[in-house]
C-alpha cells in the first residue's frame, strides 16, 4: 500500500476502516499518527491542509486490502487498518524488524527505509501525471508560486492508480496487460 499510495508511515499507521472505499478503491487521508519521546501515540493533522485528501490505490490491490481488512484490522468503522504484533497500534519500533525481515524475504539489499517507499510511488505515478497532481496526490503543499492557479483533472487520480495497476499486472504477468 504504502509504494502504491505514496503514504507516510504515520498516515498508513493512523489510517481506519472507515477511511479505505473498497468500492472505488481509495484512501481518505485524514489524519498522521505521531508518537512523543514518552512513547505516548496520537493523532494529528497531517504535515499541511494539503495533507487531508483522497488517495486512489490500484483496483489490482483490492483482493489484497479486502483480505486485510478482514484477517488482520482492527473492528469496527474505527479499527485500525494496520496493527502492532500484539494487536495494538503501530508502533515504528514494534514495526522495524518486520520491515528488516520483509526486506530480507525480498532480497533488497542496502539500508533502505520504509519512507523509501514514498519515494518509489511518487516516482511510479510520475509517468502522465502532472506536477499539480502528484503535489495533490502526495499532499505536499509547495512550489505553491508555480501552481497556486492549476487544479487537477476530475479523475486523474483515478487514472493514476490504474496505470500504477497496469504495472502490477505486467508484472504478475497477466495477459489483459
Amino acid at each position: 500500500m504504502a509504494a502504491f499510495t505514496g503514504l507516510r508511515f504515520g498516515e498508513l499507521a493512523s489510517l481506519r476502516r472507515r477511511d479505505v472505499d473498497t468500492e472505488n478503491a481509495a484512501l481518505m487521508v485524514r489524519r498522521s499518527q505521531a508518537e512523543m519521546q514518552t512513547g505516548a501515540l496520537f493523532d494529528k493533522a497531517p504535515k499541511s491542509d494539503a495533507g487531508v485528501r483522497p488517495v486512489a490505490f490500484p483496483a489490482e490491490l483490492l483482493p489484497d486490502v479486502k483480505q486485510h481488512l478482514d484477517g488482520f484490522a482492527g473492528p469496527g468503522r474505527d479499527g485500525h487498518v494496520f496493527l502492532g504484533p500484539q494487536g495494538g497500534r503501530l508502533r515504528r519500533s514494534n514495526f522495524r524488524d518486520d520491515w528488516v525481515n520483509a526486506r530480507t524475504k525480498a532480497d533488497i539489499a542496502g539500508d533502505v527505509h520504509f519512507h523509501d517507499l514514498r519515494h518509489t510511488g511518487n516516482t511510479l505515478a510520475v509517468s502522465g501525471a502532472s506536477l499539480r497532481e502528484l503535489m495533490t496526490r502526495m499532499g505536499h503543499s509547495t512550489p505553491r508560486a508555480a501552481l497556486i492557479y492549476q487544479h487537477v483533472v476530475s479523475g486523474r487520480d483515478r487514472e493514476i492508480a490504474d496505470q500504477l495497476g497496469s504495472m502490477i499486472r505486467k508484472e504478475r504477468g497477466d495477459v489483459d496487460s
